[in-house]
């Protein structure tokens, strides 16, 4: 194979990474305790330049979606992205590092998964197509599971990379060959069985799951990942053609044929999903108004200050809001075509999309303790049940900071629930202490938010969210819960790597954490 000379060894110090050129080959190189590795330059999620991140210890944390590799192996460790880093031979010879490089370079290595033992009697049911679905079906395979391993999917296969729905695929900018997590073949290589009916019932109790069509299958393990179901609103009109909520991809399917022959829509709910579905409509060239009852958007997710940077966003490119007001009512003959608000106006639609909340998918699991939303209470392991393991949108887990049940609908960290909870299904004993990550972008502009926070004391800023670029911190008393920043990417990745060391810190840890060199 070809040897490259790649750099000189006093250009890197310890714990320290950089792009080098190998020949027309881009690699990242880091150096650990003296040692040196060569591996692949970009993240296996979306291709963002890994040396713009940040290495915490072993850890390399990528800087647009927080993914996280093995600094030593290029093993994946956390999501986004499935595949791991393809990694080099790399020898020192005098002052110079030199990487050896195939002809022919992969930018990623997909996990080999195991297979079934026709020895092994056991059955593991995996209920959900969603990301956490996904994750767990490999979790079980590469932690040794080599029992039966079926995955009832609910006609939802394979799975999807379900964030664009509402940005690049529904804007019409993602390809379908985009969309698929993994192709079919894969699951099937790893001897995992697809079951593409519903389910009726699992009774954790009893250990079985019976289908729609009545058949029952019984189980030693099983990892549940329903996902959550959009919440419809209950008002006159709301059945009429031209009214969508999104969910599925074939909701975004639908929704963009349906703007294909509109040019008014309106977005009920100001949400993460209601404005990433205002900002595609808009690049479709539909004139859009947004309805909600809050006073600015994301008010309770990211506050005032934060909301109304990205409201000034999107009126500058069109968005027309209508705060403050609810829907009363739908209107039209054959399809939607007014509506109505709480104060009496009523707005011209030929589209409208329905973005107000999520509401957990459980109505079929028996035997295990709910809360008031529906969702499943779990234990750090994210076990709710003998033999029985649940995780996305779907859990109530222990906050690892403070022993308090939460929920979180973040698509990572359902990626993040499907991964544990398919690894303690094969046998390991792992407790969920990631650090909860989402992102957005729109119009171009990207948001990212740390952490986890339901209502805070304060807001504190640094930078000028006027112009986009600032990290504002949520506190409780004197700690820091969450942060949210935007045009400040290599910052919030140092504080990710933070907040795995110090979970609640306070404003002075934070800003002298990222005043170190």
């Amino acid at each position: 194979m070809p040897v490259y000379a790649v750099a000189r060894i006093d250009e890197l110090a310890d714990g320290q990474m950089k792009q080098v050129k190998a020949g027309d080959t881009d690699l990242l190189l880091v150096r650990l305790d003296g040692q040196f590795y060569a591996l692949g330059a970009r993240c296996t999620h979306y291709g963002a330049p890994l040396a713009t991140g940040v290495l915490h210890g072993e850890r390399i944390i990528c800087p647009w979606h927080h993914a996280c590799f093995h600094a030593r192996t290029g093993a994946h460790l956390e999501p986004p992205g499935l595949d791991h880093l393809p990694t080099f031979p790399v020898r020192v010879e005098g002052e110079q590092v030199l990487v050896e490089l195939a002809e022919a370079v992969e930018g990623r290595r997909t996990p080999q998964l195991g297979q079934r033992d026709p020895q092994d009697a056991r059955t593991c049911v995996v209920i959900g197509a969603g990301c956490a679905g996904a994750y767990a079906v490999e979790a079980l395979r590469t932690q040794g599971f080599t029992g039966q391993v079926v995955w009832m999917t609910n006609g939802e296969f394979p799975p999807i990379d379900r964030p664009n729905l509402s940005k690049e695929y529904l804007a019409g900018e993602a390809p379908e060959a985009w969309m698929p997590l993994r192709d079919p073949d894969f699951y099937k290589a790893a001897d995992i069985e697809i079951i593409p009916q519903a389910v009726k019932m699992l009774d954790a109790a009893a250990r079985t799951v019976t289908l729609a069509n009545g058949e029952q299958l019984r189980y030693e393990v099983a990892v549940v990942a329903p996902g959550a179901r959009p919440r419809r609103l209950a008002v006159p009109g709301a059945e009429l053609p031209g009214i969508f909520m999104l969910r599925t991809i074939e909701d975004s399917r639908a929704i963009r044929m349906a703007a294909a022959q509109a040019h008014r829509a309106v977005v009920v709910g100001a949400s993460f999903i209601g404005m990433e579905v205002a900002q595609s409509l808009r690049h479709l060239g539909l004139a859009v108004t947004v309805v909600a009852p809050e006073t600015v958007p994301f008010e309770r997710t990211l506050g005032g200050e934060v909301g109304r940077v990205l409201q000034t966003l999107h009126e500058a490119h069109g968005v027309t809001f209508r705060l403050g007001h609810t829907v009363q009512a739908f209107e039209g003959t054959d399809r939607v075509q007014q509506v109505v608000l709480d104060n009496g106006d009523r707005l011209p639609a030929d589209l409208v999309v329905v973005g107000i909340g999520v509401q957990p998918a459980t109505d079929f699991m028996q035997g295990v303790q709910k809360a008031p939303d529906g969702s499943i209470l779990v234990d750090a392991y994210l076990q709710a049940a003998d033999g029985l393991f649940v995780a996305g949108d779907a859990a109530r887990f222990p906050d690892w900071r403070t022993g308090r049940p939460i929920r979180i609908e973040h698509w990572r960290l359902a990626a993040q629930h499907g991964r544990l909870a398919g690894a303690n299904a094969a046998g390991a004993r792992q407790p969920y202490q990631g650090v909860p990550f989402f992102w957005t972008r729109q119009f171009g502009v990207s948001l990212q938010y740390l952490g986890y926070v339901e209502t805070w004391d304060e807001v504190v800023l640094d930078g000028d969210p006027s112009a986009r670029k600032f990290l504002a911190c949520y506190l409780r008393g004197d700690q820091v819960w969450a942060v949210a920043g935007m045009g400040r990417g290599y910052e919030m990745a140092r504080l990710h790597a933070l907040l795995l060391e110090t979970p609640l810190p306070t404003v002075d840890t934070v800003w002298q954490w990222l005043s170190r060199t």
